[in-house]
């Protein structure tokens, strides 16, 4: 535990330290500084290259089963070789959901705290989570600390998400669906949602995984969550939600519009911020 401690304290330090002076030193340089602010933001935004998985994960179970395991393999960490179809497309929507908040609006929270130099460490916090943060008899006591920090840089950026897919999510239901099945959730509250969130994301085995997956689940009127096999161990979670239907390409084509509109939108917001404060 020791050991995973220092590891992840002093590659946290020795990242945000060099970035941080040597951003200092290339303010000077604004025909540099400015190039090099945009490119590191947008390599560190991965909501497009997650949206194009989901979309192949749903395309290649719709092939074969086979097809989609080895296709959902490449963006979960889970045991994917006996999952069943609809497991498949679960897993899709669940990282789906997860990542909008650890792949687009964290990043950005930090930017707009700390700058470039807090978006590169926050996604150097949530690499080391996603590599050795499992509650594992292998990294359990190695990866804890990387799993606790990756816990505190999330725990707002979480729950904005959840109410972001809540919000958008509401709005687009106003709009014709292709399935009755999401036709038919046009008619529910947003408190009911907010209850929904409020009741299954802390039941969660991660404290904030559970609230954007909540909130998508809730949406969608379908069920998230359940045991899963990491690493050969099968780790018991709770379900999210209570309505086991079969989930389709509309619910993808759905959850991915949602999530690229709340993407959009904040971005939005932060340029916006970031123009009136240095502008």
């Amino acid at each position: 535990m020791i050991k995973g401690a220092a590891f992840v304290l002093f590659s946290i330090a020795v990242v945000f330290v060099f970035t941080f002076f040597l951003f200092r030193w290339l303010a000077g340089y604004p025909f540099i500084y400015d190039p090099l602010c945009i490119l590191l933001i947008f390599f560190c935004l991965a909501g497009h290259t997650l949206r194009k998985e989901v979309r192949d994960v749903f395309k290649a179970v719709d092939i074969s089963l086979e097809a989609g395991r080895k296709q959902v393999g490449r963006i979960v960490g889970r045991d994917t070789s006996e999952l069943s179809a609809q497991e498949i497309r679960t897993a899709g929507l669940e990282t789906l959901a997860e990542n909008l908040s650890d792949g687009v609006i964290a990043p950005l929270c930090w930017f707009l705290l700390l700058g470039v130099p807090g978006m590169l460490t926050y996604k150097l916090i949530n690499t080391f989570d996603s590599m050795i943060g499992y509650r594992n008899q292998r990294y359990k006591d190695f990866g804890c600390w990387a799993a606790r920090i990756d816990d505190v840089a999330n725990y707002i950026p979480a729950r904005l998400t959840a109410l972001m897919i809540i919000l958008f999510g509401r709005i687009i239901l106003l709009f014709p669906q292709k399935e009755s099945s999401l036709e038919g959730r046009r008619g529910v509250g947003l408190m009911s949602l907010f209850s929904f969130v409020l009741k299954y994301g802390p039941q969660h085995a991660s404290p904030n995984s559970g609230w954007p997956e909540a909130a998508l689940a809730g949406i969608l009127n379908c069920r998230f969550g359940g045991p899963h096999n990491y690493f050969g161990e099968l780790v018991v979670k709770p379900f999210i939600g209570y309505n086991e239907r079969a989930l389709t390409t509309s619910d993808m084509q759905l959850s991915i519009t949602i999530c690229f509109v709340a993407e959009l939108c904040f971005v939005v917001f932060a340029t916006l911020l970031c123009w009136l404060i240095y502008c």
